[in-house]
């Protein structure tokens, strides 16, 4: 391809370009007007915020294709965003940058009830994918808390996992195939329905949690699940984390299939009573509430009631629902929207993993460690706990020490062997701690990745990589 630098570019005009992109996409799908892309540029926990040259908005591969062609060209960063829900400013845009929203690539394509698979847009959304599903008795298995405005392209450019992970997998265990624009224009297509397809090197796979840096994904083909017939949810308080571990041990054993497992603290429990019209679980209160759903061969309900008798030890109380159990679910659920509405500047939201055997000490630690030196902020942990998930939100932190505190929380997570990021990505939050999940080697071969992919290194600067140059050394709380 032909190089070919825009006049703007060279300290000219934004008029070419734009027009170009107006000639692309429609005139009304290049929004250069700050107010009509306030919701684009800033993400919706109000912690990030950029800037670009326009937000754009294609409505099929083609578009994107030529979008991302004039923009290789003209030297032009462009930052990939689905639905904006993300947590690490993944979706922000870079200075300077286009701004290429897929929310328009929203035709549900197909589904194969046979096969189990949705054919859909980048822009589709999980609510909606998992509806077309349910019309065919089947479920589409990433479920998420903002699934009403997280799209297919989002989550498998972050590899998103959700509450039901431990039944089905994250979302790269459940994609089949994709379709993306590289960053000259090129369009790779990797599209087949097989579940043993084992050719080379799995590309699918690696656009799945590259956020955005190798490629714009503008189709998937996924899997579908099958619900189970019959499920039970229950809340039981338990006085530590080892004793809801140990809960979920008894019930596996036992025979009950735990489709998700979600762990939350008395604090965050009481925060969403006190904003909702939920009302308190229990009459006592607990350290700690542990929420299953669970489904079995034969009446799931039954045979919890006998297990739970069994592990009588371990339970404090318990409260049982058969699915969907709104009310029971809704206790873990409201927990991001009632902090946003508590929190007296926008809230912290570190989402890692720890392994299972360090979980209840690294609880431990956190909650000491705050106390000791932020005394006047409130840490909230809730998470997806059996597959090591704990999403650690800090309310009322000053901006000052928000670094500070998300430093010493990584220090932490590595002296705990943990991952700094266990289902959100790494975004622009979190590119300066790399080094504590990833050697220099690890990092070195990602960088090669990237400039294979994307040679000009054009999109989404900023995002995943960190700086060049010594890495930070968290402090010892």
């Amino acid at each position: 391809m032909t190089e070919r630098i825009l006049p703007w570019h060279n300290g000219g005009e934004l008029s070419p370009l734009l027009d170009t992109l107006r000639d692309i996409v429609g005139p009304a799908h290049v929004l250069t007007d700050p107010s009509s892309m306030q919701g684009y540029v800033t993400d919706w926990t109000g912690r990030w915020a950029g800037s670009a040259v326009a937000v754009v908005r294609p409505a099929s591969t083609a578009e994107v294709s030529s979008v991302a062609a004039v923009c290789f060209d003209a030297h032009v960063p462009i930052t990939p965003q689905g639905g904006n829900t993300g947590l690490v400013g993944g979706g922000t845009p870079h200075p300077g940058s286009i701004l290429l929203s897929t929310r328009r690539l929203d035709h549900l394509e197909s589904i194969d009830p046979v096969g189990r698979t949705i054919a859909a847009g980048a822009g589709v959304t999980v609510a909606r994918a998992d509806q077309a599903a349910a019309e065919y008795g089947l479920r589409f298995a990433v479920d998420l808390a903002s699934k009403e405005s997280a799209t297919l392209g989002g989550i498998v450019a972050t590899n998103a996992g959700g509450s039901r992970m431990i039944r089905f997998g994250d979302t790269r265990s459940q994609l089949l195939g994709i379709e993306a624009v590289l960053a000259d224009g090129a369009v790779l297509s990797r599209w087949n329905p097989l579940v043993k397809d084992n050719i080379g090197y799995d590309l699918p796979g690696l656009l799945a949690g590259s956020e955005g840096t190798l490629a714009v994904i503008t189709k998937v083909l996924m899997k579908l699940a099958t619900p189970a017939a019959d499920a039970s949810v229950f809340l039981a308080g338990v006085a530590t984390v080892d004793d809801a571990l140990r809960l979920h041990e008894l019930i596996s054993r036992n025979g009950l299939i735990v489709e998700a497992a979600e762990l939350m603290t008395a604090n965050g429990v009481d925060l969403v009573c006190r904003h909702t019209a939920v009302g308190s679980p229990f009459d006592t209160q607990f350290p700690f509430y542990a929420l299953f759903e669970v489904s079995a061969h034969r009446a799931a309900e039954d045979s919890l009631v006998e297990i739970l008798a069994a592990g009588a030890d371990l339970v404090e109380d318990v409260a049982i629902e058969r699915r969907p159990a709104r009310r029971l679910w809704q206790l873990r659920e409201s927990h991001t929207e009632t902090m946003g509405r508590e929190s007296s500047t926008p809230v912290i939201k570190l989402d890692l993993s720890i392994p299972l055997g360090s979980m209840s000490s690294f609880v431990r630690d956190v909650e000491s460690a705050f106390a000791r030196r932020y005394p006047a902020v409130r840490p909230i942990m809730f998470g997806h706990f059996v597959d090591g998930n704990i999403h650690i939100n800090v309310l009322d932190a000053p901006p000052a020490d928000v670094e500070q505190i998300t430093d010493a929380v990584f220090a932490m997570v590595a002296a705990h062997n943990g991952s700094i990021s266990s289902e959100s990505g790494i975004g622009r939050a979190k590119n300066q701690w790399v080094h504590l999940g990833r050697t220099a080697l690890d990092v070195g071969i990602m960088r090669s990745i990237k400039s294979a992919m994307d040679p000009r290194h054009i999109l989404n600067p900023g995002v995943l990589f960190p700086a060049l140059g010594k890495p930070n050394s968290p402090p010892n709380w």
